[in-house]
């Protein structure tokens, strides 16, 4: 069935979370949760969905929802869909998915990531990729782009910004023989809502990739998020594949 707004659940995380006006990566949650319903298990490591989205009273995730150890996002997955097919609960009827930001997905997240896909978990794992450690302070990370200003890589008249290229984690993952792998952008949300729909109904370790613009990191408007991360397409700076 295709995916439009009359098709779609209602939602799963709720407005008035404390992501910054704009956020990418809340936009990533919402739309990934509408296609992967109520009975969608989450699990979230240190950043900033995890930070705007468990702040009690104002909890913000409608589904069963925990944060997870900053590297350990994918072991966490692994419990819990272990859990749930101990009480015989089929994967057809509940996704257990991971949400994670390029930090704690490519640099420290990477090797339980690696294992899940080598023993082949039946989870979903997202990576909102805004490109740096925006909620602590907009620092670089392996997923930073080259040339790129972040508070520990400055650029001005003596310093460059980010001297290192952006690590290719989609060919990385794809390299394991993963069942499903994808790249995404919350600036072309159908192709995004295609790929959720097509990784949720495919068994084994899935990934997808979702470039989410951070406007308080990129120093963008809150009104032109969803234009930029259009516009990373349009140029070539971010690609749209599917493994």
């Amino acid at each position: 069935m295709a995916l439009n707004a009359k098709t779609l659940p209602d939602d799963e995380f709720f407005f008035g979370h404390k992501a910054c006006a704009g956020c990418g990566g809340s936009l990533a949650v919402r739309a990934a949760l509408k296609v992967l319903g109520p009975n969608a298990v989450a699990a979230l490591p240190a950043g900033c969905m995890s930070a705007v989205g468990f702040n009690f009273p104002q909890l913000s995730f409608a589904n069963n929802a925990m944060i997870t150890p900053f590297a350990a996002t994918a072991s966490v997955l692994t419990g819990i869909e272990a859990g749930l097919r101990a009480q015989g609960i089929k994967p057809d009827d509940c996704t257990v998915v991971g949400f994670a930001g390029d930090g704690g997905t490519a640099d420290i997240g990477l090797q339980a990531l690696s294992g899940a896909i080598d023993r082949n978990d039946d989870v979903l794992y997202i990576c909102y990729d805004n490109e740096a450690y925006m909620n602590t302070g907009i620092q670089k990370s392996s997923l930073t782009p080259f040339g790129a200003k972040t508070t520990t890589t400055p650029a001005g008249r003596n310093a460059h910004g980010c001297l290192t290229q952006k690590k290719n984690v989609f060919e990385i993952v794809a390299a394991h023989g993963i069942p499903y792998a994808a790249t995404a952008s919350v600036g072309y949300l159908p192709d995004f809502l295609r790929k959720l729909e097509r990784a949720r109904d495919i068994r084994g370790t899935r990934f997808i990739h979702v470039i989410a613009p951070c406007p308080t990191g990129w120093g963008c408007t809150e009104a032109d998020m969803v234009d930029v991360a259009r516009d990373i397409v349009d140029c070539g700076l971010w690609y749209l594949a599917e493994y």
